[in-house]
């Protein structure tokens, strides 16, 4: 093996709060409710639509001030700021969100697994 060193990826975060609450958060459910603009969405019907994420992983956060953190995923995406009342509003309405997300692709005849390569 050469001396290159292989970056860790995360695929799941914890973020706690200070009213006790904890949520843990999947690498593609923080991805697919990126609060940023992404050249990678596919707008289907008016609806943009993020899709093929399910290995997305996380390489690496960096707090914003104290309103935020940026997330670096594996697939380079890092514009967005996930603010912390943000992120407590995707914990908080997690399943709900991910079912929607989900109903969403199928309705799109879409998936969360990504595309194979020719």
């Amino acid at each position: 093996m050469s001396g290159r060193q292989i970056p860790s990826v995360v695929v799941e975060v914890e973020v706690e709060f200070a009213d006790g609450s904890s949520f843990h958060l999947s690498a593609e459910f923080l991805r697919v409710y990126s609060p940023a603009a992404d050249s990678k969405i596919r707008s289907v019907g008016g609806e943009k639509v993020i899709f093929g994420r399910r290995h997305v992983g996380i390489m690496s956060a960096e707090s914003v001030g104290n309103y935020g953190v940026r997330i670096l995923f594996d697939d380079l995406h890092k514009t967005g700021i996930f603010t912390w009342d943000y992120l407590h509003h995707l914990g908080s309405n997690k399943f709900s969100l991910m079912r929607s997300y989900i109903r969403t692709l199928r309705k799109h005849g879409l998936s969360r697994d990504p595309r194979r390569r020719k």
